[in-house]
């Protein structure tokens, strides 16, 4: 069984924790956009896992974003993400913000 998706907004960061996958994608998926509104970070560094499902996802929330003007980095990239967005040629979507 999957570990359970929590989520925290805060100031403009939404931070992701647990797994992201098939299953856990659907505990945040309700309310998305809500969540989304004056997002412009999203930290996945404790992400455990991601899944192809679980990275469709943040690219949903990525065009989320992109509707709002807002353009979406993203935070805490894992080495594993990252091969997964390579694999997917998601680089250009999923941009990595600069840590300050």
């Amino acid at each position: 069984m999957a570990e359970p998706l929590r989520w925290r907004a805060e100031a403009q960061t939404l931070h992701l924790s647990g797994e992201l996958d098939q299953e856990t994608v659907l505990a945040l998926w309700p309310q998305r956009e809500t969540v989304m509104k004056q997002i412009d970070t999203i930290d996945v560094a404790d992400l455990q896992r991601v899944d192809s499902a679980g990275l469709a996802f943040l690219v949903h929330l990525c065009q989320i974003s992109r509707q709002q003007g807002i353009t979406l980095g993203f935070t805490g990239i894992s080495d594993k993400l990252h091969s997964l967005i390579t694999l997917y040629n998601l680089q250009q979507i999923m941009v990595s913000s600069a840590t300050s």
